[in-house]
């Protein structure tokens, strides 16, 4: 069962591959308008410190964001849990500020904020990513059967014991659901910043690099190369999720 779940998506991505070799092949597209997989591997091997130097960029930058978004949503979502009135105050709230497109907010923060742009990008991957996080456990409270609050509060328990003993424990499920989603969401606001609002660095500086100088394959070696690194955290997210809450897994029959 383990060896499936390894082989099944590698099967799929060399399937995924091979449809877009072929598909590129019988349009006849030259590389400046399509490139395929087999134009990317040379823009991989002539820009290889370029992709590790930015990768690691904007690897880290995106795994900063996501972490501050982990514990600010968490939060969030605690103080909405706990009380209706707030839940009803900060909803509409959260639902208005995750309406409003990212991409109109970049240029803003970054002329708050000029010259600082390691902290632009994690603040951006931030708010693009911790509504998820927020609502899921918000939800997750707001729907712990008030027995259970009602028993501990008569043997003197806080909010906070409540949280951690029982509500906690009974979120895990939800929170690593949006976990997933925040982790392709924060690698959405790591890009925006870099392309939006260029400063040199990180994987969507080589993007628009690729794209000023009509370097169609390295274009797409770099979107392949943040797909990777998605598939990696994703998978990283899936992992602490079957330890920490492996129990909530059905196994399909």
């Amino acid at each position: 069962m383990k060896l499936q779940k390894v082989i099944v998506p590698l099967i799929a991505m060399v399937v995924f591959l091979i449809f877009w070799e072929l598909l590129v092949w019988v349009n006849g597209w030259p590389n400046y308008k399509m490139a395929s997989p087999s134009d990317l591997w040379p823009a991989y091997t002539r820009y290889a410190e370029l992709f590790i130097i930015y990768g690691w960029q904007t690897l880290w930058r995106t795994v900063v964001g996501l972490l501050l978004a982990i514990v600010v949503g968490t939060f969030i979502g605690m103080v909405m849990g706990f009380s209706r009135v707030m839940r009803d105050a900060l909803y509409p709230l959260l639902v208005g500020f995750n309406a409003v497109p990212k991409a109109t907010v970049v240029p803003i923060v970054a002329l708050m904020f000029v010259g600082a742009h390691d902290f632009n990008t994690v603040l951006i991957a931030f708010m693009i990513s911790f509504f998820p996080i927020a609502v899921s456990v918000s939800i997750g409270l707001s729907t712990l059967e008030p027995e259970y609050r009602d028993i501990l509060r008569s043997l003197g328990a806080s909010n906070m014991t409540i949280f951690w003993k029982i509500a906690l424990p009974k979120t895990l499920p939800e929170f690593f659901g949006a976990l997933k989603v925040a982790v392709t969401l924060a690698f959405i606001g790591t890009n925006l910043m870099e392309i939006v609002s260029p400063h040199g660095r990180g994987l969507g500086a080589l993007f628009d690099s690729g794209k000023t100088n009509s370097d169609y394959p390295l274009m797409f070696a770099v979107l392949i190369a943040l797909a990777v690194l998605g598939i990696v955290l994703y998978y990283i997210v899936v992992a602490l999720e079957r330890i920490f809450a492996g129990w909530a897994e059905r196994n399909p029959t």
